[in-house]
């Protein structure tokens, strides 16, 4: 069973920065699709950044030039690099993944069933 585990949140001013880390853990010997959600209380989650295919990330149209998905290349890592935060950022920010044998990773939320329970990220005007 993989486990996900958010670190990096925090409190940052309109225009800062933050890494978002998730830790890939447990038993795995299949390739699985990653991506980054966030959620804000009273809305629907929101994929921000999906790592599509090997080399190939995608990203919502709200974050383009702002954050960066990646994997680490030695550790199960993945990352969200986040700049010029504004406070329309401000979320529970999530990693989640699901196994797949082939083609693109998909931004719906309801084949990822595996999920990190969340780091807040919160920006101040």
């Amino acid at each position: 069973q993989v486990q996900l585990a958010e670190s990096g949140g925090g409190s940052v001013q309109a225009g800062g920065s933050l890494r978002l880390s998730c830790a890939m853990s447990g038993r795995y010997t299949t390739a699985y699709c990653m991506a980054w959600f966030r959620q804000v209380p009273g809305k629907e989650r929101e994929a921000v950044a999906v790592m599509a295919s090997p080399g190939k990330t995608e990203y919502a149209q709200s974050v383009t030039g702002r954050f960066t998905i990646s994997k680490d290349k030695v550790h199960p890592i993945l990352y969200l690099q986040m700049t010029s935060l504004t406070p329309d950022d401000s979320a529970t920010y999530y990693c989640a993944a699901y196994e797949i044998e082939r083609g693109t990773c998909s931004w719906s939320d309801l084949l990822y069933d595996v999920w990190g329970q969340g780091t807040q990220v919160t920006v101040s005007s």
